[in-house]
């Protein structure tokens, strides 16, 4: 089968000629892949970020934005059938483990994370678990929802954990910070499942207007006067949460600034170091959060709201004769929402 694999870190991933998965154990699933998303962290996979903080061994075929239709499954596969069209949680778990009884998949003791532990699914077929599989909701194409995998997933929990700590209210403001292939979904999210006043800040005039479209309440145009623009939206006191899709080029000093007394902010986009002095964390009580992806439920009730309609990616297709091309296009800026391969 074709997979695209990367065989050494800094040098561009080629597209193979590479053996079909085959199962192994009983609760094995392999997918015929019908969409893989694009990642920016398939970017920083070929550039080295993680290469101190993963398992990874080269030659890996990349993707960890999967889905399509279930191919064979193994012998005690019981809530699958061949030809399902599913979704794949990223995180192949265990469901021994205390993270994984607790329902928190992407922080299992003995995890494998496709395209970086495991293959993925820059492929024509990947091999996966049944506990990582949603079926999708009746109308749903592999192709339209892959990247919701990760991008989406991310996108949703962050918002679910804002809301869990109660500070998506009537009346609250959330600053969304990065209206890209992740931003543009948590906009949809905050829209379909609370009532708080959505500000995007974005650098891109066409990412706001991406932003408008898919519901924010105001646009802030990230040109050196934001942090004043996002203060007057706020009365002078800022934001109750700042969800940060960027995580870099001094994003995240901005960010702080727009956050109101007790505020939470939560962390996606990642790159730079935070530089925060611990007296203004203490004295105003504002909180850091971190976002790994998101559990399985999420997962769930994510594609619950794309059946639903409330939920729509913004997609641009590739062959995947054409991955690089992809990455190219990710890499330079010239994607608007999210790429996806379609084997």
């Amino acid at each position: 089968m074709k997979a695209v694999r990367l065989h050494q870190y800094g040098e561009r991933p080629r597209i193979d000629d590479a053996p079909e998965p085959v199962i192994e154990g009983p609760l094995d699933v392999i997918v015929r892949i019908g969409g893989a998303g694009v990642c920016r962290t398939d970017l920083h996979i070929v550039q080295e970020v993680f290469s101190d903080n993963s398992d990874l061994v080269l030659p890996r075929t990349l993707g960890h934005e999967n889905a399509g239709w279930v191919h064979e499954v193994g012998s005690a596969v019981s809530n699958l059938a061949i030809g399902d069209p599913v979704i794949l949680h990223p995180q192949i778990s265990c469901g021994l483990c205390r993270a994984c009884r607790d329902g928190d998949d992407m922080h299992c003791d003995e995890g494998l994370f496709p395209g970086i532990s495991a293959d993925g699914g820059f492929a024509e077929l990947l091999k996966t678990s049944a506990r990582s599989c949603v079926r999708l909701p009746e109308g749903v194409e592999p192709a339209a929802i892959a990247a919701q995998a990760d991008a989406g997933l991310t996108a949703y929990h962050a918002v679910k954990k804002a809301s869990a700590r109660g500070l998506l209210f009537p009346g609250s403001r959330t600053v969304v910070i990065g209206a890209g292939g992740l931003g543009h979904i948590g906009i949809q999210a905050l829209k379909a499942i609370s009532t708080t006043e959505v500000i995007v800040v974005d650098r891109s005039d066409a990412a706001l207007k991406l932003a408008a479209e898919c519901g924010a309440d105001q646009t802030v145009l990230a040109d050196g006067g934001q942090v004043d623009a996002v203060l007057d939206l706020t009365d002078g006191k800022g934001a109750q949460a700042v969800i940060d899709f960027v995580g870099e080029g001094g994003v995240t000093r901005d960010g702080f600034a727009m956050l109101r007394r007790a505020g939470s902010y939560f962390v996606v986009g990642y790159g730079e170091t935070l530089e925060v002095p611990t007296l203004d964390i203490i004295a105003t009580e504002r909180s850091f959060i971190g976002n790994l992806v998101g559990t399985y439920n999420d997962l769930v009730e994510l594609m619950t709201l794309a059946g639903q309609g409330r939920i729509t990616l913004h997609t641009r297709a590739y062959p995947l004769d054409a991955a690089l091309d992809a990455l190219d296009d990710l890499e330079h800026g010239r994607v608007r929402g999210r790429a996806v391969l379609v084997p």
